[in-house]
């Protein structure tokens, strides 16, 4: 999930202080996150991050599942 949400920042050239700011989820948050020390981050802080980075929770969560 963490790798997931770094990859979507990266892909829209976002540094991780201008997701913050879109999210309203504070930089050392998303660090956590990013890195996988942070291991269940509440609904609500996934549903700020994959609205800031125009994407969906299913899609940090559930990208790398079988169709």
């Amino acid at each position: 999930m963490g790798n997931k949400i770094r990859e979507r920042r990266l892909e829209k050239g976002m540094s991780q202080d201008k997701l913050a700011d879109l999210s309203g989820v504070d930089r050392v948050s998303i660090s956590l996150i990013e890195t996988g020390k942070t291991v269940n981050p509440s609904i609500k802080t996934l549903g700020k991050i994959a609205l800031a980075l125009g994407t969906t929770v299913d899609d940090i969560f559930f990208a790398d599942s079988v169709n």
